[in-house]
């Protein structure tokens, strides 16, 4: 997966927006304010961090050793920084992209869930 399909798959979602809260070099996905990934899309390797459960993300973790780690300055109980640079299945990116962003939209308040259509 390239820098630009990662920023084109998480803006994708309903709601997505990216910012650069910590500079130009980092780009933040927020949907609806709320963080699902984070990423300096121009590093290599391509690396993002993502909100997972916290026991899929300790079994992710063991079952891709150097590719699935605890989230760089992130709470390393909720979030993985991934390395994308083809050790993965772009499949299995987008589904772990995808999983970050339902996990903080289940996270909102009901009324801006149902504004996602997401109940």
């Amino acid at each position: 997966m390239t820098p630009q399909e990662l920023r084109s798959l998480c803006l994708s979602f309903n709601a997505a927006e990216e910012d650069f809260p910590f500079g130009p070099e980092t780009s933040v996905f927020r949907v609806l304010g709320k963080l699902f990934a984070l990423s300096a899309l121009d590093a290599r390797p391509l690396r993002v961090n993502l909100k997972c459960d916290p026991e899929d993300a300790v079994r992710l973790r063991g079952e891709h050793p150097g590719l699935v780690l605890p989230g760089w300055h992130m709470n390393k109980r909720h979030w993985n920084t991934v390395v994308v640079d083809g050790g993965l299945p772009d499949r299995l990116v987008r589904e772990l992209v995808e999983d970050s962003y339902d996990l903080v939209v289940a996270g909102l308040p009901r009324a801006e869930r149902l504004r996602l259509d997401r109940p």
